[in-house]
């Protein structure tokens, strides 16, 4: 009770903290450029990690040794490539500044994710850079980082690299581009910084990259054998940087095939990456998936690769259906049905506009049937595969 307590009067005023910010950046408005932006930003993003360690003061200790079980993972890259335990994770888009969203998703579910998932995009700033601060975030959290890691190329400030193509035609056969080293400067430090963490990562790069729809690094700029050149050639500057502690996740889109064409190989990719989003009648190309549409249908043509499966971004909306009923039957004897599945990964996403000019809510946590009928279905489950869970 006393807990509880101390976790209200920290939310309480760390919410007090925040509204003197919203406060100040109201005063300075366009002023709040250069310095005092940097100040308020830092302040904002101290209060987020004031506020995590209050909350995960006391409960830190006990999150890692629910995680104890994952020990072995962290010294054993080939442990990873071979997980005996079925890996949940999560991703929320709320956790830039801390992870807390993704703590409280696990709460809801009485469970500690042994994966955190993050995006990061290809570019310049600073922001597109190594994720070192999150990445040794995750891992004090007892967990392992899971990075998709996207190859936005106009994003490159083609001032400062005298090889860059215009940005108007970066995209054009940019992944040719990528395997024939013109953005080993940028490559070359991102593997450096890999290398510096003592700990296995997770990275999913270029995904869906036979969907001619949504990525500019889709059929409709490169063809499969640039695909296969860049990923080789990406992870051979790894390799030649020492970042060996990387875990190459492979990600088409289920539904656009041609998968023998864009797979690089057994040496270059440990496991298969297949997002299993189920959107509903939200859009005129979208109806009302069920898991075994979106996903088993495709699950022989995949596992001809021999590789663990990994579900990188697992979620229904709620929208066109029975939301509930959609995870219960998803997720309904999973290790069973389909054991070259090792790991899940929620999509967690509140405010998705990337798809559609509908802002879209992935979320799951303020849904408690949803919540009820996930718990219920993994704790069917036999007891290696729902390590950690809780009824």
């Amino acid at each position: 009770m006393a807990s509880k307590s101390k976790r209200i009067l920290y939310t309480a005023t760390a919410t007090i903290m925040g509204v003197g910010v919203v406060y100040a950046l109201a005063i300075v408005g366009n002023q709040s450029k250069g310095p005092i932006e940097s100040t308020l930003n830092h302040v904002e993003q101290t209060i987020a990690k004031v506020e995590e360690k209050v909350i995960l003061n006391g409960k830190s200790e006990t999150r890692a040794d629910k995680l104890s079980w994952l020990k072995p993972y962290f010294s054993s890259k080939e442990k990873v490539r071979n997980p005996s335990d079925f890996l949940f994770g999560a991703y929320d888009n709320r956790s830039e500044n801390s992870f807390l969203p993704n703590i409280e998703l696990e709460d809801s579910l009485h469970t500690q994710f042994p994966l955190i998932h993050v995006y990061t995009a290809w570019g310049s700033k600073a922001e597109q850079q190594f994720p070192t601060k999150q990445v040794n975030d995750i891992i004090t959290l007892g967990s392992i980082p899971v990075i998709t890691w996207e190859p936005w190329l106009v994003s490159f400030d083609d001032q400062k690299q005298e090889r860059l193509r215009p940005a108007s035609e970066r995209d054009k056969n940019g992944l040719s581009d990528i395997a024939n080293g013109v953005y080993d400067f940028y490559l070359s430090n991102w593997a450096h910084q890999a290398q510096k963490i003592h700990a296995p990562i997770l990275l999913r790069f270029g995904h869906e990259m036979n969907d001619p729809y949504r990525y500019p690094w889709g059929p409709q700029n490169n063809n499969p054998a640039d695909f296969v050149a860049a990923w080789k050639h990406v992870h051979q500057v790894f390799n030649q940087e020492g970042a060996t502690n990387v875990v190459w996740v492979w990600s088409p889109h289920p539904a656009f095939g041609f998968f023998d064409e864009y797979y690089p190989g057994n040496n270059y990719v440990d496991y298969i990456g297949i997002g299993t989003l189920n959107y509903g009648p939200i859009a005129a190309w979208a109806k009302w998936w069920s898991f075994d549409d979106i996903f088993g249908q495709h699950y022989n043509a995949l596992n001809q690769f021999k590789k663990p499966i990994l579900l990188t971004e697992f979620a229904s909306l709620s929208y066109g259906g029975n939301r509930s009923k959609w995870y219960a039957e998803a997720l309904k004897n999973i290790p069973t049905k389909y054991p070259s599945v090792k790991g899940l990964l929620f999509f967690h996403f509140n405010a998705d506009n990337t798809t559609t000019q509908q802002v879209l809510d992935w979320s799951i946590v303020n849904d408690p049937k949803t919540l009820a009928a996930i718990r219920k279905e993994v704790n069917q489950w036999n007891s290696d595969a729902k390590k950690g869970w809780v009824q």
